[in-house]
């Protein structure tokens, strides 16, 4: 019988999952908003990204794991978040925000000047250990979501896929999402095999995306 690939994340043991409360228990707070490389905050702490498509609900996810609310705003305008957006995670991670990518209505000047830092971003940061893709669980990997994927992947940044909105999936269309973003991975070297779903709304995998951001070294 061949494994299943891309299974889903199994829920923590008891002392992973206090290991995760502890850390993100430490507080968050907003520290800054980058333009520019020479705006990067020193690499001297752990940090973890998150990435995807206007809309998929990046703010809300941040919010839900650090448990504040109005720390990353979040925006029914595309294409709002133009800046890479830092945040402390007690005294030994940052938590970063990538600009939202999918921005039809965007300036082209704009868009190339985001795409740009995004790479220079993603090939140049030492202390990044892991890139948290959120693909929509309704909608599953999109055209849009490929060139961040490749980036990635060019980068040699190891990301795993975070489903979003969980909680607006029916059970019989869940199978078919899940299949296609398995599929959509298996061309990505730098994907990492497990997936995790969530309900930023409904609290559903926060608790094992903590113990996951916690297990990094």
């Amino acid at each position: 019988m061949s494994t299943l690939p891309f299974p889903l994340a199994e829920d923590p043991d008891p002392l992973a999952l206090e290991h995760g409360r502890k850390l993100f228990a430490g507080g968050s707070d907003f520290l800054k908003g980058v333009v520019a490389m020479g705006g990067m905050p020193l690499a001297d702490r752990l940090e973890v990204c998150f990435a995807g498509r206007s809309n998929v609900g990046k703010s809300s996810l941040i919010n839900a794991l650090t448990g504040r609310k109005g720390l990353a705003r979040a925006s029914n305008t595309p294409g709002r978040t133009q800046e890479i957006n830092y945040f402390t995670l007690g005294t030994s991670h940052y938590l970063v925000d990538l600009p939202g990518y999918g921005y039809a209505n965007a300036p082209l000047p704009m868009v190339e000047k985001w795409q740009r830092l995004l790479k220079q971003y993603l090939s140049g940061r030492a202390s990044l250990r892991r890139a948290f893709v959120l693909i929509d669980a309704r909608h599953g990997v999109k055209p849009v979501d490929e060139e961040i994927l490749s980036l990635l992947d060019k980068s040699a940044v190891t990301f795993q896929a975070v489903l979003t909105k969980a909680d607006k999936v029916k059970a019989n269309d869940r199978a078919r999402v899940l299949n296609q973003v398995r599929r959509a991975l298996s061309k990505h070297p730098a994907a990492f095999p497990e997936l995790l779903l969530t309900s930023s709304e409904k609290g559903d995998g926060i608790g094992t995306l903590r113990s996951i951001i916690a297990g990094l070294e």
